[in-house]
C-alpha cells in the first residue's frame, strides 16, 4: 500500500515551499493578482468581461496599438500579470498533483485556471488590434527601438494577420473554445473514469485487474497468456464503445476544422503548424522517410519473432524485453548519482547545476504516495526551480526516466536564465530534444559499463524500442491522424468501420508480413490519446529524431557541444526550425530522420552480435 505523503522523508519531495511558504500567502497573493474590477471572490469564468473587467489597466491600451510607447507600457503590465498568474497556477497544480483527493487542493486549482481564463478572455483584443494595422504602420510599429525586446514577438504575431479576425470575433472564438473542447473531456472522461475491464488472466488461469496504467506492464510480462488476455479484454471493452468513441473522436477533428477554416487555413494541418512556423514538409518528408525505412522495422518483427521463439507474432509480443530486464534495483541516490555523470560530456557548469538541483535543491518529488498523480514530468515556471515529477521503484527505465525529465528541467533551467521571460519558454517543437538527449547520454554510459554481452544487448534492445516505439510508432499514428483530417476536409463521415479498417492497414504496412494482426487490433485507435491533440504526436518523432542527430554531432565535436548548449539556452527567441539548424540539424530536410532509422539499423546489427 503507497504511503501516506507525510511520511515521505522531506528531502525526498520536491521543495514547493520555495514558491509559496504555504497556502496562505499563495492565497494573499492569488488576492493581489486577481484584479480590481470584482469582489473578493472569484466569479464564475463565463461572466460578461468587457462590463465588468478585473484588469481595467489593461483595457486602457484599447485603440492605442499604433503608439509604440503605449504598446511597450501595455506588454510591460500584460507580461508582469502573466508571469504572476503562471507562479499562482504552478504552485497549485504542483500541490493538487501531490494528492489529486485533496479538496483544498481541486479548490486552489480551480480558482487559478478559472482566473488565466479570465485573462486570457479580457487579453484577447490585443492581437485582433494588431491586426487591425495597414501593413505599413505596423511595419513601423515593430521596427520601433523602444520596442525592440518585443520584435521578435510582434513578427510571430504579425505572421498571423490573414488569419486573425476582428476583435469581436475573437472574444467569440476564445468564448467557444470550452464548448468545442467537449470531445477531449469526455473522451478523458470515458477513458480514465468510466471505462472497465475484464481482468486479465494469465496462464495458470490467475486473474489480474486490467486498466490502461496495467496494461503495458502486462504487455511486457514473459507470460504470453497474461499478455494475449490483457491485449483482447482490453481492446474488447473499447470496441464495445466503438459508435461512440468514434463520434467523439470525430467532434474533436471537426472542431479542428472549424478554426481552420474560421481562421481562412486551407488544412487543419497547416492551421496547426502554422502558428510555430513548422513547414507542411517536415510533417510528410517525416512519413516519407520513415515510410523508406519500413524494411528495417519489417527485419525487426522478424528478429523479435525468431528471438522469443515464436509460431507466429502478435501486437501484443512487441513489448516484452527480448533480453531479460538488468537486475538494477538502483536506489535513488545511485540513479541520481548516475543522472549527474552521465552529463559530464556537457561540461562542468551544466553537470554542476544539475547536481544542486538533484542532490541540494530537492528539484524532484521522487516516491510514490497515496492519491499521488502517476507517471512523471518536468514543471515549473520563469520565477522557481524546475520540478520533476517521479515514482521511482528503482527500474532501468526508472533512472532513464529521471535523465529524460532532468533533460527537460535543465532546458527549462537555462533558458530562464539566459533569456527575458516573453522568451523563456521553449517551443513545444524542440521539447523532447533535450530529454532524450540526455537519455541517450545515460546509455551510453551505461553502454561502456556493460559487464557482458547479455548486459549489452539488454541496452541495445532498449535503444532500439525507443525508435521503434517513438519513430515508427508515433509516425503511424501521425499518417493515421493526417488521414482523418483529409476525411473530415473532404465530407467523408467517419465511421468505426472505416476508421478501423485504415489503422489495421496502416499497422500491416509498418509492421509487414510477419506480423499475425488480431482484429481486436482495430479498435486501438480508440483509446490513443493522442489524437484529441491537434496534430502533437508526430513531434515526438522529430524530436528523437533531431536528438540523435544533435547527439553524434556533440560527442564528436566540441563546437557542436558548444551550439547545442546554446540551443538549450535559446528558449523561444527564434522559430523552433531555426533553432535547431543553429545547433546543427535542418529538420526541413529529410537527413535528422533518414540518420536516426540508419542508426536504428546499426542497432539491429549491434544487437545480433551480441546475441550470436
Amino acid at each position: 500500500m503507497a504511503k501516506n505523503r507525510n511520511e515521505i522523508p522531506l528531502e525526498d519531495r520536491w521543495n514547493v515551499e520555495a514558491l509559496y511558504p504555504n497556502e496562505q500567502v499563495w492565497k494573499e497573493d492569488l488576492a493581489k493578482v486577481q484584479g480590481q474590477g470584482q469582489d473578493s471572490s472569484l466569479k464564475p469564468a463565463n461572466q460578461p468581461q468587457e462590463k465588468n473587467p478585473r484588469w481595467p489597466q489593461l483595457k486602457h491600451f484599447k485603440g492605442r496599438l499604433s503608439d509604440p510607447a503605449a504598446v511597450a507600457s501595455l506588454f510591460e503590465s500584460y507580461l508582469n500579470l502573466q508571469r504572476k498568474l503562471d507562479k499562482l497556477h504552478t504552485y497549485a497544480h504542483l500541490r493538487l498533483d501531490e494528492d489529486l483527493g485533496n479538496d483544498h487542493f481541486k479548490s486552489d486549482f480551480g480558482l487559478i485556471s478559472s482566473l488565466i481564463h479570465d485573462f486570457q478572455l479580457e487579453t484577447s483584443w490585443i492581437e485582433p488590434e494588431f491586426m487591425s494595422l495597414n501593413e505599413a504602420d505596423f511595419q513601423k510599429l515593430i521596427s520601433h527601438s523602444m520596442l525592440k525586446p518585443y520584435r521578435f514577438y510582434l513578427e510571430k504575431v504579425g505572421r498571423m494577420r490573414p488569419h486573425t479576425l476582428s476583435p469581436e470575433l475573437e472574444e467569440l472564438m476564445a468564448l467557444s473554445g470550452k464548448a468545442l473542447d467537449t470531445s477531449y473531456r469526455a473522451f478523458g472522461a470515458l477513458n480514465n473514469a468510466d471505462m472497465t475491464f475484464p481482468p486479465a488472466v494469465d496462464s495458470k488461469g490467475n486473474e489480474h485487474p486490467l486498466s490502461n496504467g496495467t496494461y503495458l506492464s502486462y504487455l511486457r510480462s514473459p507470460d504470453r497468456a497474461l499478455r494475449k488476455s490483457a491485449f483482447i479484454n482490453l481492446h474488447k471493452s473499447f470496441d464495445a464503445h466503438a459508435n461512440t468513441l468514434c463520434e467523439l473522436i470525430q467532434g474533436q477533428v471537426q472542431s479542428h476544422l472549424f478554426f481552420a477554416r474560421a481562421r481562412k487555413f486551407d488544412s487543419c494541418l497547416n492551421a496547426a503548424l502554422f502558428p510555430h512556423q513548422i513547414d507542411r514538409s517536415v510533417y510528410e518528408n517525416l512519413i516519407a522517410s520513415v515510410r523508406r525505412h519500413l524494411p528495417l522495422m519489417h527485419e525487426y518483427i522478424a528478429l523479435r519473432k525468431k528471438t522469443l521463439k515464436l509460431p507466429e507474432i502478435h501486437i501484443y509480443d512487441l513489448y516484452v524485453p527480448l533480453v531479460e530486464e538488468m537486475e538494477t534495483n538502483m536506489d535513488y541516490s545511485e540513479a541520481r548519482q548516475a543522472v549527474v555523470d552521465s552529463v559530464a560530456p556537457l561540461g562542468v557548469e551544466y553537470q554542476n547545476s544539475l547536481k544542486k538541483g538533484l542532490l541540494e535543491e530537492r528539484w524532484v518529488d521522487v516516491y510514490e504516495n497515496a492519491r499521488k498523480r502517476s507517471g512523471a514530468y518536468s514543471s515549473g515556471c520563469y520565477d522557481s526551480m524546475p520540478y520533476i515529477l517521479m515514482n521511482y521503484q528503482g527500474t532501468l527505465n526508472d533512472v532513464l526516466t529521471l535523465a529524460h525529465e532532468a533533460g527537460h528541467s535543465m532546458h527549462s533551467f537555462l533558458s530562464r536564465r539566459n533569456q527575458p521571460y516573453v522568451y523563456s519558454q521553449y517551443p513545444i517543437f524542440v521539447a523532447e530534444v533535450a530529454s532524450t538527449f540526455n537519455e541517450q547520454l545515460l546509455l551510453k554510459n551505461l553502454k561502456s559499463k556493460a559487464k557482458t554481452k547479455k548486459e549489452l544487448a539488454f541496452l541495445i534492445n532498449y535503444q532500439i524500442e525507443g525508435i521503434r516505439g517513438t519513430i515508427f510508432r508515433q509516425t503511424l499514428f501521425a499518417e493515421f491522424e493526417l488521414q482523418l483530417h483529409k476525411w473530415a476536409e473532404e465530407g467523408i463521415p467517419l465511421t468505426p468501420a472505416l476508421l478501423k479498417k485504415h489503422y489495421a492497414q496502416l499497422n500491416r504496412e509498418y509492421y509487414g508480413p510477419d506480423i499475425a494482426l488480431d482484429p481486436e487490433l482495430e479498435i486501438e485507435w480508440a483509446r490513443i490519446p493522442h489524437f484529441y491533440y491537434n496534430f502533437y504526436v508526430y513531434q515526438y518523432a522529430t524530436g528523437l529524431s533531431a536528438a540523435l542527430a544533435l547527439f553524434q554531432k556533440a560527442m564528436g565535436n566540441p563546437e557542436m557541444r558548444h551550439r547545442y548548449l546554446q540551443f538549450l539556452s535559446s528558449g523561444g527567441s527564434e522559430f523552433p526550425l531555426d533553432l535547431l539548424h543553429k545547433a546543427g540539424v535542418d529538420m526541413r530536410k529529410t537527413e535528422a530522420v533518414d540518420a536516426a532509422l540508419g542508426y536504428f539499423g546499426d542497432l539491429l546489427a549491434d544487437f545480433k552480435k551480441c546475441c550470436d
